[in-house]
């Protein structure tokens, strides 16, 4: 079994914080994403990522990954886990669950309890296995009812052995799902034995990166750069929403970081939406010459305006 050095996958140091794995993280799902990149490599590539995620996104995992990793993984060689190693970081349904799909066999060896002979036992049968998989969601499919396609693979036993096959459907993911949420899908894992019944589908829901805007709760968080002037005289901003663009009106003498809320702009939750929140940040002109220095000589010396007056008061 191939090492994976899920640090190298995201192109992170090890001693990266946490804010810095998320962030190169949604760069490189929204990069890789199979609705936006179609073709094998890009979904192989974004499936990698997502795995990458799951773990040094999570920090149980990421910390038993490094002592994992200190043992003597080494990308390209082959890996055993140590002896009689057991993960604390699970995320299954039970002790039969299997985590596939999305997942390599590294990830489900180290954090998933694979198959277990005996689990699940009814009445002299063999209960099928569960069967865990990533569900990645654009923030627009949240909205409403979204349809969208599925394939996996399902544990089976042919002749005594222990192998898999592909299994394609369709599945409602419901308006409103959120960032970690588990759907269950009854009936859809591995195959009874013996009269038992069949497994279930976890379907574990993870929201795609959106390249402007960030997710608090049913909130979303929306930059608004804007020019000096702008934010001095007041303006009229198109920003965008989920579902189209809106025009934004910003007050006269807007300081950065002030919060404008447009209600019912964010995601659906059980109350029904929740806010946009646009955060103005003002930006300077990014190129200068001989006329623009002047004005703003002449503006400095207009204004007559401290900014670290405050300091001074409490001096």
């Amino acid at each position: 079994m191939e090492f994976k050095d899920y640090y190298k996958i995201l192109g992170v140091e090890p001693s990266a914080e946490k804010a810095d794995i998320k962030k190169a993280y949604r760069k490189l799902a929204r990069k890789y994403h199979p609705d936006l990149n179609p073709g094998d490599d890009a979904e192989a590539k974004f499936k990698e990522v997502a795995e990458a995620w799951e773990v040094l996104g999570n920090d149980q995992r990421r910390a038993e990954f490094d002592e994992l990793r200190r043992y003597g993984g080494r990308p390209g060689g082959g890996f055993e886990p140590p002896p009689n190693w057991r993960s604390h970081a699970r995320a299954g349904s039970g002790a039969e669950a299997q985590f596939s799909g999305d997942f390599s066999d590294f990830f489900s060896s180290i954090f998933g309890d694979g198959f277990a002979p005996g689990a699940g036992q009814t009445g002299g049968g063999l209960r099928g296995q569960d069967v865990e998989i990533e569900m990645p969601i654009f923030l627009e499919e949240t909205i409403e009812d979204t349809r969208k396609p599925l394939e996996y693979d399902l544990p089976v036993i042919e002749n005594g052995r222990r192998t898999t096959r592909r299994k394609s459907l369709k599945v409602t993911i419901p308006a409103g799902v959120a960032e970690g949420e588990r759907i269950r899908l009854k009936g859809q894992g591995g195959a009874g034995q013996g009269g038992a019944p069949d497994g279930d589908l976890y379907l574990h829901i993870r929201l795609v990166p959106h390249p402007q805007f960030d997710v608090e709760g049913s909130d979303l968080l929306l930059t608004v750069p804007l020019a000096p002037w702008e934010a001095a005289l007041g303006a009229k901003v198109t920003v965008p929403t989920l579902e189209g663009k809106i025009s934004l009106t910003v007050a006269p003498g807007s300081q950065s970081g002030t919060k404008l809320r447009v209600r019912g702009k964010g995601l659906r939750n059980k109350q029904g939406r929740g806010d946009l929140f646009a955060v103005l940040k003002v930006v300077m002109p990014t190129t200068n010459n001989d006329k623009t220095r002047d004005l703003w000589r002449q503006l400095s010396e207009e204004a007559a305006f401290e900014p670290r007056a405050a300091w001074e008061a409490k001096a």
